[in-house]
């Protein structure tokens, strides 16, 4: 827009980078606008076609240009040269920002979380960087001992190294899983244990013409799967549809990492040593073993028993095939069938991925006694809840603290639901509700706090 008269303008060096905290450029900006609010005089380049006037009596530097036009003055908020775009292949700061928001959603009050929170802007830059130029690598993990359902190691993951997983798998993980067959479940997204379960209904209501004929299942599990998963042959798998140099080095880096090197205990070791050896990752060797509690060990074995998955449906020839995690299933009209299909499973997993299955819990019968799957019982016209989780639920809504109970109780309303044969379970637990001064919608799926609480 043109201007008749001479007009104040103000200048800025972009020349200079800005400050490498994004706190830090907002103190920057806010100095600025004070000492031009003061009177101070900002630094005048010397272009073309600018004449400097004499300093008026109120001490504002005036600048008169010839041309008499306004201008308009982008600044650029990067504070650091631009990685490489053959490294990054496209890893960009939203994408950062995104898979922090993912981890969020779960760990928000952890004090991992909230450590790293403090610092926001600060922290998410500086692992930018770090995951840029190349120089990232893990933190520390946190080790500590479950003891339901069983006694179980686990490891948790440095918050900021969660943040990581989550930007690998946001990206990775969507080539891998329009491969995986509809039968795998676990860790993708919309394929839970409902989605397993109501899957399961179908083929079994499938393979038996509706209950009207016989039919058997065969139910195998790998034993010790998470610490026996041979990382090199999962490498392997993982690399071969990952060709982006980037997104290759962070793979490795979060695949070969060995928490083991640098963890902390949480709780009381006395829990550790219940844990039997050959269900602890501290006793594998280097190259074997996923840490239990992380979202990258959890896609990783995914991909890891995808080679079981197209085995079954390609080789083998299953018609009605489904898996969770470690967990799988064959139906089929023909027991013989069945063992044919359990001996070649038996003979290949050793030598393609190093694991196998445990004989204390393979089960071969017939449908119509009930099938357990992912926590509920598939029997002729009913799916329920499994009865030792039942127990659990109300043993746990029974004991919890108040602090919890609404949390822990809904939570269960809500397992328990999953099960269309669920009413006498669910008043069940209304029972022990009520009897801790609480109240319950009519429905029976949902607690609310009683006005004496």
């Amino acid at each position: 827009m043109e201007v008749k008269a001479a007009m104040t303008e103000r200048s800025f060096n972009l020349v200079v980078p800005l400050a490498h905290k994004a706190t830090a450029m907002r103190i920057t900006d806010t100095n600025r606008r004070r000492a031009d609010r003061s009177g101070a005089v900002s630094p005048l380049s010397n272009r073309p076609g600018d004449v400097d006037s004499t300093i008026n009596a109120a001490g504002l530097g005036i600048r008169t240009s010839t041309t008499a036009t306004r201008t308009t003055t982008t600044r650029t908020t990067s504070c650091a040269p631009a990685p490489s775009a053959d490294w990054n292949n496209g890893f960009t700061f939203a994408e950062l920002v995104e898979a922090y928001l993912d981890c969020r959603r779960t760990k928000r009050n952890s004090p991992s979380a909230l450590a790293f929170e403090v610092d926001l802007e600060h922290n998410l830059r500086r692992l930018y960087d770090e995951l840029a130029d190349g120089s990232y690598m893990p933190g520390r993990s946190v080790c500590f001992v479950i003891t339901r359902p069983k006694m179980r190691e686990v490891w948790a993951a440095d918050f900021r190294d969660r943040v990581v997983h989550h930007l690998l798998y946001n990206h990775i993980g969507p080539r891998f899983e329009r491969s995986f067959i509809a039968d795998s479940c676990a860790c993708i997204k919309g394929r839970g244990t409902l989605y397993a379960a109501q899957r399961l209904e179908a083929k079994i209501r499938s393979v038996t013409q509706n209950w009207s004929r016989p039919a058997s299942y065969l139910k195998c599990d790998l034993a010790n799967f998470f610490v026996s998963i041979d990382k090199e042959i999962l490498r392997a798998l993982l690399l071969a549809k990952i060709s982006e140099p980037f997104w290759r080095s962070l793979t490795e880096i979060v695949l070969m990492h060995d928490p083991r090197i640098d963890f902390e205990f949480r709780g009381d070791r006395a829990l550790l040593a219940r844990v039997p050896p050959h269900k602890r990752l501290m006793e594998q060797t280097a190259n074997r073993g996923l840490p239990i509690g992380n979202l990258s060990s959890q896609f990783f074995a995914n991909v890891y028993l995808d080679v079981l998955d197209q085995r079954a449906k390609h080789h083998i020839g299953a018609r009605h095939y489904i898996r969770y995690v470690d967990d799988f299933l064959f139906l089929h009209p023909s027991p013989d069938w069945l063992n044919s299909a359990l001996a070649d499973v038996d003979a290949f997993l050793p030598g393609r991925l190093g694991v196998r299955l445990n004989p204390t819990k393979t089960i071969l019968q017939p449908i119509a006694r009930g099938v357990d799957f992912v926590g509920q019982v598939i029997k002729p016209w009913s799916r329920s809840t499994r009865r030792r989780t039942v127990s659990e639920a109300l043993r746990r809504v029974a004991n919890v603290n108040e602090r919890d109970f609404l949390e822990i109780s809904n939570s269960y309303f809500g397992l328990l639901g999953q099960a269309p044969a669920s009413h006498h379970d669910r008043a069940r637990l209304s029972n022990v509700v009520r009897d801790r001064g609480h109240a319950v919608n009519k429905a029976l799926t949902k607690t609310y706090r009683g006005t004496g609480v």
